[in-house]
C-alpha cells in the first residue's frame, strides 16, 4: 500500500470512530444512568426512544418487570381500542357497586354504591389521575383481561401481560403478576403515538387522559407545563414510570422500572434524576442548531 492510500485508509477510519456530538450527548447521558444504577441497591432496566430520530438507550431492557399500576396503560389502550371498534363508548353510563370497592380507592370509594352513575371515560380518568384501583377493576372487567392481552399480542408484544386485577393479592401470591419489560412497554408508546393503534382523533384523546395530571416520578423535575403521558406504578420492593414527555421538536418515550428495591424511595429517586438527566439532553437537542448551536428568544449576540 502507497502512502497516499494509508493516508486516505487512516483518515476514513479516524472519521469513522470519531462520533458526532449528538452521539456524545448520548453517550453521556448513557454515563449519568450508569451511574445512577451502580448506585441503586436494586434491579434497574431502561428504554428510551427518540421519537425524532428513532435512536434508542437500552439497559436491561428485556427484563420482565412488576408493573404495578404502570400496567393500566394497557387497560387504557385496550379501552380505546374497542371505543374505535364500536363495541363500546367511552360516554357509557355504568352503575357504581359496593362489590366494587378495594382499599385505596381514593374517589370510588366516596360514591354511594347503587345510586351512582358515571361513565367509562370518568373511570379512566379516576384510574390515570388517582390510580383508583375500583375504578380500574371495572374497566378491566368490562374490556375483558383476555382482550387486553389478546390485543397486545396483535402488537408483538408478548411479554406485557394483565395477569390479574388491583388488590388481588390471593393471586399476586400465586405469582400472576402484572409485568412488562422497558423495550416492549416503550414499543406500546410508540405504536400509540405513530398511529398504528388509534386513528387521530383516538390517539388525541388516548394521550391527553394519559397526561391528566397526577403525582408521579417522571415529571418530578421537569419544567411546570411540559406535556407528559405517563403511569407510575408502586409495590413493595419495585417502584415504575412510563411514559412520553412531549418536548416541543424532539418528543421521546422514557420507561424507567425498578425492583428488588431494599428502600423504594431509591427507586424513586432513581427514576426521578434518569428522567431529568434525559429530559436536559432532548431539551438541548429541541433548541440547538445540528452544530450545537442556541439562540434563545431575544438573544441578538454573534
Amino acid at each position: 500500500m502507497n502512502r497516499f492510500a494509508a493516508f486516505i485508509l487512516l483518515l476514513a477510519t479516524s472519521f469513522a470512530q470519531t462520533p458526532n456530538k449528538q452521539q456524545v450527548l448520548w453517550q453521556k447521558l448513557e454515563a449519568s444512568i450508569a451511574e445512577v444504577e451502580r448506585n441503586l441497591d436494586g434491579v434497574l432496566g431502561v428504554a428510551i426512544e427518540d421519537l425524532t430520530t428513532g435512536q434508542k438507550y437500552l439497559l436491561h431492557a428485556d427484563e420482565v418487570f412488576p408493573q404495578a399500576s404502570s400496567i393500566k396503560i394497557a387497560v387504557l389502550a385496550e379501552l380505546y381500542h374497542q371505543a374505535q371498534q364500536g363495541k363500546l363508548k367511552l360516554t357509557d353510563l355504568y352503575t357504581v357497586q359496593s362489590s366494587d370497592l378495594v382499599p385505596d380507592s381514593d374517589i370510588m370509594g366516596g360514591l354511594t354504591p347503587g345510586v351512582t352513575r358515571i361513565t367509562l371515560r370518568d373511570l379512566a380518568t379516576m384510574m390515570v389521575a388517582v390510580s383508583d384501583n375500583s375504578a380500574t377493576n371495572v374497566l378491566i372487567d368490562r374490556v375483558g383481561m383476555e382482550n387486553v392481552n389478546t390485543f397486545l399480542d396483535s402488537l408483538g408484544l408478548t411479554h406485557i401481560r394483565l395477569r390479574r386485577r388491583m388488590m388481588d393479592l390471593k393471586a399476586a401470591g400465586e405469582g400472576r403478576e402484572n409485568v412488562a419489560t422497558p423495550a416492549e412497554m416503550m414499543a406500546l408508546l410508540e405504536d400509540l403515538y405513530r398511529g398504528k393503534v388509534l386513528n387521530k382523533e383516538f390517539t388525541n384523546d388516548f394521550f391527553k387522559m394519559l397526561s391528566t395530571h397526577k403525582n408521579s416520578f417522571i415529571p418530578r423535575d421537569l419544567p411546570e407545563g411540559l406535556k407528559i403521558a405517563n403511569k407510575p406504578g408502586e409495590l413493595e420492593g419495585v417502584r415504575n414510570d412510563s411514559g412520553i414527555v412531549f418536548v416541543e421538536k424532539r418528543p421521546y418515550i422514557i420507561c424507567a422500572m425498578t425492583t428488588y428495591l431494599r428502600r423504594e424511595r431509591d427507586g424513586e429517586e432513581a427514576i426521578r434524576k434518569i428522567s431529568l438527566e434525559t429530559y436536559r439532553m432532548f431539551d438541548r437537542l429541541a433548541r440547538a442548531s445540528e452544530y450545537g448551536r442556541v439562540i434563545s428568544p431575544g438573544n441578538s449576540s454573534r
